[in-house]
């Protein structure tokens, strides 16, 4: 098999690919898990081997996945289609790790940074028809695959320890992102406080909604399928909007270096809200609607200060390429949460037209 060394010959081999495999070569650019493109004489398909450090259940992860691409499928929409092993299992455990395999999904883009606001909008609609899709699926049958994921009072804890810890004896190079992050711990709570009292609804949610994790058509950009299912799990719908909007609306990638090109756009807030809220207004609480600008500006201030926290302990989760990697991810993070609270009546405002638009 050309292009194909060992051990992953062996992990190739063992899965039901139609054809000849001709290629696997690395492709895309998550953080966690290692993925592949797998190349056949007949068609494509996505190899990933699994981060078990992040996630080590790999028995309950990959039901969640089954059941939540079932149900996807059985409500007709297009979604991903694992490829079983020889032994008909979904996922394979081989002495070079853990390893699952995808049918490609062809003829479709992702975007790393959003091309325009229309594009923005069916981002939009796309995880707020996966909300209103997900809101017929028993919760109850999902595992927790990760632990407090969106629980921000226990990232910053979580924060404060590595900072104590400072393993990597980074901290005193970034004594003013420590101080930011420190200094927003009266925000942290707002939503879990509102998941344990009941007044903001537990909702099945997808927990990564960054714009790359929705398949878009080549021809004619509308969202085709939603990726990354990992993390699908019981959640709030603000976990989902504030993801949405600190990737999307940025003006830079999360790890651009000149900070003078991260801005938070109120444009492409604007477009990805027409969105997602034509879509789940039906359901949206008033606590929902009142917190939906704040969520942007928490879940990128629990994103910055995770990046930070990876930095002063040494860059043990996220995939790094340089040093300062991580350090220069939290620093956008900060860039986009001043901008966030700039113009934070501004987005108030546009969430209340926004309303408006779709009653």
């Amino acid at each position: 098999m050309p292009e194909i060394t060992q051990p992953l010959a062996s992990v190739v081999s063992q899965f039901s690919f139609m054809g000849d495999v001709k290629s696997v070569v690395p492709y895309g650019g998550g953080h966690i898990n290692v993925t592949f493109l797998v190349t056949t004489s007949e068609t494509r398909y996505i190899l990933q081997k699994m981060n078990t450090s992040v996630f080590p259940d790999t028995v309950h992860l990959m039901r969640n996945i089954e059941l939540v691409t079932a149900f996807l499928r059985s409500r007709g929409q297009e979604t991903l289609e694992l490829i079983p092993t020889k032994d008909n299992k979904t996922w394979l455990e081989a002495p070079s790790g853990k390893y699952r395999a995808y049918k490609f999904i062809e003829h479709t883009v992702y975007y790393d940074l959003v091309p325009n606001a229309s594009i923005f909008r069916d981002a939009g609609a796309a995880f707020g028809n996966f909300q209103n899709d997900l809101a017929q699926f028993d919760a109850s049958e999902l595992t927790e695959t990760i632990q407090h994921f969106h629980d921000t009072p226990h990232r910053f804890a979580d924060f404060n320890e590595a900072l104590k810890a400072d393993k990597a004896g980074r901290a005193d190079t970034c004594r003013p992102e420590i101080d930011f992050y420190l200094n927003h711990a009266d925000q942290y709570s707002v939503v879990m406080d509102g998941l344990a009292d009941g007044s903001i609804p537990l909702r099945v949610t997808h927990n990564d909604t960054k714009l790359n994790n929705i398949l878009m058509d080549e021809t004619t950009h509308k969202a085709r399928a939603i990726i990354d299912l990992d993390t699908v799990m019981p959640g709030s719908l603000l976990f989902d909007f504030g993801d949405s909007m600190r990737f999307g609306a940025s003006t830079a990638l999360e790890d651009e270096q000149d900070l003078s090109k991260v801005h938070f756009n109120t444009e492409f807030f604007r477009a990805y809200a027409q969105g997602f809220i034509g879509e789940v207004h039906p359901s949206i609480t008033e606590p929902e609607i009142d917190l939906l600008p704040f969520s942007a500006n928490l879940l990128t201030l629990e994103c910055g200060m995770r990046f930070l926290a990876d930095y002063l302990a040494g860059d043990t989760y996220f995939a790094t390429a340089y040093p300062e990697h991580n350090l220069v991810r939290s620093r956008t993070q900060i860039k986009l949460v001043q901008e966030m609270e700039q113009k934070a009546s501004e987005t108030h405002k546009i969430i209340d037209e926004v309303m408006t638009e779709v009653q």
